[in-house]
């Protein structure tokens, strides 16, 4: 294993290929659970690179770390320090997320902050799908930076 782990290798795997705008997979128009069904694995994949990028690789405590950031609160507040620099294509992903019916109910969490963060999810899905590398790394540089203010 090389000393430095890419968020690029990670991102041009470009599995995005099989989805493309315009055609019948164009991301802006799946579902809000199905974009945040990706868009949960997206996030928790960029959550455990940079986990094993802070140099600690004692397992446990990358797992700690890593379901502190991969959870309904800490997404929720991620969502909230996003929200004014979201474009309006950004927005309505997040709201069609957002506002989708989920089988699943939240566990020690309010239903909003279960809501806001399948939006969060959704967005990182969308913007995954779409090829927006760069912003979605932009908005989880921002993600990051606003829960190092609250630890």
């Amino acid at each position: 294993m090389e000393g430095n782990l890419n968020l690029n290798e990670f991102i041009d795997i470009n599995a995005a290929e099989a989805v493309k705008e315009g055609s019948d997979t164009d991301p802006f128009m799946l579902s809000g659970l199905a974009l945040a069904y990706i868009g949960d694995a997206v996030f928790e994949l960029l959550v455990r690179t940079r986990m094993l990028k802070t140099g600690s690789h004692q397992v446990d405590k990358m797992h700690k770390h890593t379901t502190a950031l991969v959870n309904a609160g800490a997404q929720s507040d991620m969502i909230n320090a996003l929200m004014d620099i979201l474009n309006e294509r950004e927005t309505a992903v997040f709201r069609r997320g957002r506002n989708a019916s989920a089988a699943t109910a939240a566990k020690h969490q309010t239903i909003g902050d279960y809501r806001r963060a399948t939006g969060l999810e959704a967005l990182f899905g969308y913007l995954y799908l779409s090829g927006q590398h760069d912003r979605m790394k932009e908005l989880f540089k921002i993600c990051m930076e606003c829960e190092l203010r609250d630890v």
